[in-house]
């Protein structure tokens, strides 16, 4: 009788493989935040302040109206586009920030030396951003709960975790993307991730709606993911709205994150060569 592969030699199937490698990225990150947790914390306060005074901006511009719903309604499309924009960045940070911390720690190549595909170790990351980022907002939602009261009583929450779940792919596409910088440039690297994450807030219609923009800028507004997410979201969340009636916001989440994502692989593996090539990884500072 033909014995199998493991049988025989005893060893995993290469897809076995590399699972346990991707959840061993995924543990590596865990322990990474726990280490660094009173930080982590910090920037919790911070981004839940940051929330809160978005809301208390809705609140102000209501203040002259005769119309509590529309104040109320104002109020709350101000607050999910802070909270779901606070997830979003989230993956941009964890994903630039695992480089940084890597090169902090003197561990940068050991890592790239390791026996595991790039695609590997960028998914094993942003599951792990992907997860940290959902708890965050839930905590953050929690905490504005207790200070407005937010019009969700027609929310369609399926239908927004759908979404959101869709957007999470082609977000972190476009984040691996913005990784590559703090590996080629340890000195202002993570600055241009942020300046990359602050041009997607300007065009994605966070706290306005995007009509109120340039014309070239709602052009550019309908390549960020971030722009479909929020109409998505904020329709089943504010309206109600069926996943099956938001495909037009839909389908192109899935074409940014079938591009960006392979997309965003090869452009790190590009970098992580170059950087090699220069020796820009013995550059910790």
């Amino acid at each position: 009788m033909m014995q199998t592969p493991i049988a025989m030699g005893g060893k995993r199937p290469l897809w076995i493989m590399e699972l346990i490698a991707v959840w061993g990225f995924v543990q590596r990150n865990y322990f990474l935040t726990k280490r660094y947790i009173w930080w982590e914390l910090v920037w919790l306060a911070y981004t839940t302040a940051n929330t809160l005074s978005i809301g208390y901006i809705g609140l102000g511009a209501g203040a002259g109206s005769n119309d509590p719903e529309e104040v109320a309604r104002l109020t709350t499309f101000l607050l999910i586009g802070a909270l779901l924009w606070s997830y979003l960045s989230m993956l941009f940070d964890i994903l630039a920030e695992t480089v940084m911390w890597e090169r902090w720690e003197g561990t940068i190549e050991y890592t790239f030396m390791s026996p595991v595909s790039r695609a590997t170790h960028l998914i094993g990351t942003s599951i792990y951003a992907v997860i940290y980022g959902i708890l965050r907002m839930i905590v953050i939602l929690g905490a504005i709960s207790l200070f407005f009261d937010l019009r969700l009583g027609d929310a369609n929450y399926p239908a927004a975790l759908a979404i959101l779940a869709i957007a999470s792919v082609s977000l972190v596409g476009f984040g691996m993307v913005g990784s590559v910088m703090p590996l080629l440039s340890p000195e202002k690297g993570a600055q241009v991730t942020f300046i990359f994450a602050s041009f997607l807030l300007l065009i994605s219609g966070v706290y306005y709606q995007v009509d109120v923009l340039p014309e070239w800028m709602q052009t550019l507004a309908r390549f960020s993911p971030a722009y479909y997410a929020l109409l998505g979201i904020r329709a089943a969340l504010e309206d109600g709205a069926s996943f099956g009636s938001q495909w037009h916001n839909v389908w192109p989440l899935i074409l940014i994150g079938l591009v960006s994502v392979p997309l965003g692989i090869k452009i790190f593996e590009a970098g992580e060569r170059f950087a090699k090539r220069t020796g820009r990884l013995k550059r910790s500072g």
